[in-house]
């Protein structure tokens, strides 16, 4: 596990930026693993600003993102689906058929989790999955406990990944109680990985993940069995 300590937030957005357009350049079809939250928001918002000045292209680029709400229409301002459209592909070349997030409104999520790892596995895997953490340590919504074997499935929300994400609702209360998500196996099998940290809620994460020992109670620990894993921590708000 290679650790970047970035000045601050900005510091670790270009960071991550550079490191993504350099991957996307050497390649004539990236499949990229996105995530949201806060913390890929800079992120996105410096890719979009490669695309405006014409050095970087999304022409070749598959996307492929790590998880979606249960029972959120495309059009909920909360989706992620809604998410991508308003902070990426708006606003860049991806072509929109490329673009794939899993479907929270499917009458048969089995089988929706079935179908969208197959999607994947047809493209061989990702190359470079972008992450954030938890503060209980989940990637994607791999909550506590989750089995490393486990693929693309459905999954409970922690009460204390709810509260985390009640601040983009109106109250708790509206935080769907399930998701969709790529599973840690799938995510592992990415040829690389890149982690985002930012926020003085994810302190305890952070130190969490610097302790070698790996345990399904702390999903983001399996990370240190990854070949070719960087982590890139905004000091200023992480560390303080």
């Amino acid at each position: 596990m290679n650790v970047i300590k970035a000045q601050d937030y900005a510091h670790m957005s270009t960071l991550a930026s550079d490191l993504i357009i350099e991957e996307i350049e050497k390649s004539a079809y990236f499949k990229l693993g996105l995530a949201t939250g806060s913390s890929p928001v800079g992120l996105y918002k410096e890719l979009i600003e490669a695309y405006k000045k014409g050095t970087l292209s999304f022409e070749n680029v598959t996307s492929f993102n790590l998880d979606e709400y249960v029972g959120l229409k495309s059009d909920d301002p909360n989706s992620y689906h809604y998410f991508m459209q308003q902070h990426l592909f708006n606003h860049v070349n991806i072509q929109k058929h490329k673009t794939f997030i899993p479907n929270g409104m499917a009458n048969d999520l089995q089988e929706e989790c079935r179908r969208y790892e197959a999607l994947i596995e047809e493209e061989k895997g990702i190359d470079l999955q972008i992450l954030g953490i938890g503060e209980n340590g989940h990637i994607g919504f791999n909550e506590p406990s989750t089995p490393f074997t486990e693929k693309t499935h459905v999954v409970s929300l922690d009460e204390s990944t709810r509260e985390a994400n009640a601040r983009f609702f109106n109250s708790k209360e509206n935080v769907p109680t399930q998701a969709i998500t790529v599973g840690i196996h799938t995510i592992m099998k990415s040829k690389k990985i890149l982690l985002l940290i930012s926020g003085e809620s994810k302190k305890e994460a952070y130190e969490r993940l610097m302790d070698p020992h790996i345990s399904t109670y702390f999903p983001a620990s399996i990370l240190h069995e990854h070949p070719d894993c960087t982590v890139i921590v905004d000091t200023e708000t992480v560390m303080g």
